[in-house]
């Protein structure tokens, strides 16, 4: 049962397969459903990743391309997009994005490739979640904000890390130094993404950071048409996990190969 006088925080990650499935002449563009997907989550922070800035072939392929890059085109009406390439190919660029319903503060990206075949990152973003914007950045009342500590700054840190695992346990320790480093003591943090881990390995060495997720079974999210293994999480420190869920049904299984992951907070 939900506290009175609590305020929660809606926090979504999802690979969305640079917003195209299948292969050859039967590929097909799911970008415009992917839209309107993002926008019924109704979540207060998006990350996204396998994100498309430009793709030439795929712009004179598809009739209905985006004019415009496709983290711009995912944000739902008074949302905020951030985008950072990781990674640089001969038609374009692809990286990870943050979908704020809340201001952006400032926000930065690193280099996490860990070898020459896969270009990786992390997308930091930092955002003010308080009352003072309710009524221009929500367009639910979800949330009950009545805490005097509101507003307060949430850093957000967006990952899609590598397929071989000891690159992941390497790009693991790399992201806890950055935290270190880049995150003041005590904010409240949020590691959201495709973390690629089909074990347990990742989680614990999160954990040993005191960046938890929400407790019980796990959530599949791969593959989306018969989901086996939960790749997509989101960790945070400084908020208590509340509930996760992953949305199924036909729609959400042709969009990517990867389902979302909604997981909500208490502040």
């Amino acid at each position: 049962m939900k506290k009175e006088n609590s305020a929660f925080l809606k926090v979504a990650t999802y690979n969305i397969h640079k917003g195209v499935q299948g292969l050859g002449p039967a590929r097909r563009l799911e970008i415009h459903n992917l839209g309107l997907a993002i926008e019924q989550l109704d979540a207060d922070i998006v990350c996204l990743q396998e994100v498309r800035k430009v793709h030439r072939r795929e712009e004179k392929y598809f009739k209905h391309w985006p004019e415009m890059p496709q983290a711009e085109f995912l944000a739902p009406p008074g949302y905020e997009a951030i985008y950072k390439t990781n990674a640089v190919t001969r038609h374009g660029e692809h990286g990870n994005a943050l979908l704020s319903r809340w201001p952006v503060v400032s926000h930065r990206h690193e280099d996490m490739s860990d070898h020459r075949f896969e270009q990786r990152g992390l997308l930091h973003v930092e955002i003010q979640v308080g009352e003072a914007q309710a009524a221009t950045h929500r367009a639910s009342a979800t949330l009950a904000f009545s805490r005097p500590s509101l507003p307060l700054n949430v850093h957000v840190i967006v990952v899609h890390l590598g397929l071989i695992p000891a690159s992941r346990v390497r790009q693991i320790e790399q992201l806890h130094h950055y935290i270190e480093r880049e995150v003041p003591t005590g904010s409240p943090l949020l590691v959201a993404g495709d973390f690629n881990d089909w074990g347990t390995r990742v989680t614990k060495m999160m954990r040993t950071k005191n960046l938890m997720e929400c407790e019980g079974p796990k959530h599949l999210t791969y593959p989306s048409r018969l989901p086996i293994v939960q790749l997509d999480h989101v960790y945070a420190k400084g908020l208590s996990p509340v509930s996760q869920m992953v949305p199924h049904g036909k729609i959400w299984s042709r969009m990517s190969d990867h389902l979302p992951l909604v997981a909500q907070f208490d502040l």
